[in-house]
């Protein structure tokens, strides 16, 4: 199928990936979102690009590693087409090691992190490497990845958006139907789903981050008592994030979001007199099987979904987008188990 028209429903990362790829195949795509670009859960500010641990291989992290290995050359390309930066950058992450037991551990990921990941990327075990940009390791030991990335939220839907636009492809808050559609529309598209089962699909689970005006450039993201803490490109630092099921302004930061600030200073005294200079809030969508959702649209002909991102949208991104191409355009269901719209269902 070497064109076609079809519109893509949201302009997060996997409604934008997915047109981004659509459109170098040599599809005519629109993109329809009425609150614009990034305007959900892709437009938050945290941005860790961070694998599973090397360890009970799965479906799941072989598509993750698969997705972050083709990062590198999907972002160059957005940036080369439309002259916009992403905030893209593998620069690894760091974490230190607690105890004796979580060092052994560490060791044995280590050797299991040679087979699984190959030569793409290595998994060790070291002292801590650079005392000013270090986590409080009670063994003086850390993990270090080569495998994780950081990527600014909003501005890589930016970069996406402009490198569309430099293809032709709009951006618009309303359009009438095509034959094949893509919903790719997060929260809204869940509880859209929810309304029409008996059980839930999939839930808005929120999330609070700050952004701290901190200069770390590419020092390795940081992973310390539950935190991420992530040096961007611009001269800022993120960290984040929390994980809340239950709440009664899906927008507003809190005490919450306060707690995490603390913490992260008390894990990394380099953060110490940083001042805060952004605050954001809100719902990342979570589907009722953790994966994100991908495939056909039962019982709606021509249509497809692509939701569930949840906090791994980004990282999945690039892979989501090939596969979700690879169906609509050549009906090459590549989708891997347990990420079938079905298993949701």
């Amino acid at each position: 199928m070497a064109t076609a028209d079809i519109t893509v429903r949201g302009a997060g990362i996997f409604g934008l990936s997915i047109a981004w790829v659509l459109t170098q195949r040599g599809a005519r795509v629109q993109v329809v979102d009425p609150n614009g670009v990034a305007a959900g859960a892709s437009g938050g500010i945290v941005g860790a690009l961070a694998p599973h641990v090397p360890e009970n291989w799965n479906p799941k992290k072989q598509f993750q590693l698969d997705s972050l290995l083709m990062a590198t050359a999907f972002w160059a390309e957005v940036e080369a087409t439309g002259g916009r930066s992403s905030g893209y950058g593998r620069t690894g992450r760091c974490q230190p090691i607690a105890d004796d037991a979580a060092l052994t551990l560490a060791k044995k990921r280590a050797e299991t992190a040679k087979d699984l990941w190959s030569k793409a990327a290595t998994w060790t075990v070291r002292p801590i490497a650079d005392p000013k940009w270090a986590a409080h390791s009670p063994t003086g030991m850390e993990i270090h990845d080569t495998l994780s990335a950081r990527i600014h939220p909003r501005q890589a839907c930016q970069a996406l958006a402009a490198a569309l636009k430099a293809k032709g492809v709009g951006i618009v808050e309303r359009a009438p139907e095509t034959d094949i559609t893509l919903h790719a529309t997060g929260v809204a598209g869940l509880d859209h789903l929810n309304a029409g089962h008996t059980r839930m699909v999939g839930a808005g689970i929120k999330g609070q981050a700050a952004l701290l005006d901190f200069t770390a450039h590419d020092a390795p993201q940081l992973f310390a008592d539950t935190l991420h803490i992530i040096p961007h490109a611009d001269g800022t630092t993120a960290i984040g994030s929390t994980t809340e099921r239950e709440y009664d302004n899906p927008t507003a930061t809190d005490a919450q979001l306060d707690d995490i600030i603390t913490r992260a200073r008390a894990a990394m005294p380099a953060l110490q007199d940083a001042p805060v200079i952004a605050k954001w809030a809100g719902l990342r969508p979570r589907s009722r099987s953790r994966a994100p959702m991908l495939g056909p649209w039962p019982d709606r002909p021509g249509h497809f979904i692509a939701n569930g991102g949840f906090k791994i949208g980004f990282g999945m991104a690039p892979k989501v987008a090939t596969t979700m191409a690879d169906l609509i355009l050549d009906n090459r269901d590549t989708i891997p188990p347990g990420f079938e719209v079905s298993a949701s269902l």
